[in-house]
């Protein structure tokens, strides 16, 4: 098993535990099925991005508590080089660089996101969902993108703004992949 998909499983155990949440309410909070929620829990499962995300608001806590263990603790700004995003892979060859991981507080969850070029997600992208809106910048290559039955093309400069609780997904259409900017904005902030 994965150290670092076994500690995230781990804080999610205690969490669910001090919270005093059931099982069966953190899979209902987090879209999946009890059987799921245990392969997370139990560490058999690499977390998506949208499985953490909604725990995280389950909980009442930022979603780096549950990457790193540890709270942001700056509030008045926080400056991230080029390269240094906290880095998460919570979907298969997809790299996240969370570009404010040590910012408390945050109203929005902002990334920037290098997708691989997979024919197979290419012909049926995988979608998921989540509370809030959504933000998407390509910054390189082209972008597939779907919002339920829409299915759109982005290239290097374009952007889309959606409602993210609709079942969306992104694909990379050239075989050098896409690099675009994510921002997840929360329903409301804590």
């Amino acid at each position: 098993m994965d150290t670092r998909i076994s500690e995230i499983a781990e804080r999610i155990r205690a969490l669910r535990d001090a919270t005093g949440f059931s099982q069966d309410e953190m899979a209902k909070a987090t879209g999946v099925t009890k059987k799921e929620y245990n392969d997370y829990e139990d560490g058999m499962q690499d977390f998506t991005f949208t499985f953490l995300y909604e725990c995280a608001e389950k909980f009442g806590v930022d979603i780096i508590e549950l990457l790193t263990g540890e709270n942001p603790h700056l509030s008045g700004y926080t400056l991230v080089r080029k390269g240094k995003g906290l880095p998460m892979k919570r979907r298969k060859g997809f790299e996240y660089g969370h570009l404010a991981y040590s910012f408390k507080n945050k109203m929005a969850e902002p990334f920037v996101v290098t997708a691989p070029y997979n024919v197979d997600e290419l012909n049926n992208t995988p979608t998921s969902s989540h509370d809030g809106q959504e933000f998407n910048y390509v910054l390189k290559g082209r972008m597939k993108f779907v919002h339920g039955d829409h299915i759109e093309e982005l290239g290097e400069g374009d952007s889309v703004y959606y409602n993210s609780s609709k079942r969306h997904g992104m694909a990379a259409m050239d075989k050098d992949g896409c690099v675009f900017l994510a921002i997840v904005l929360k329903e409301e902030h804590r």
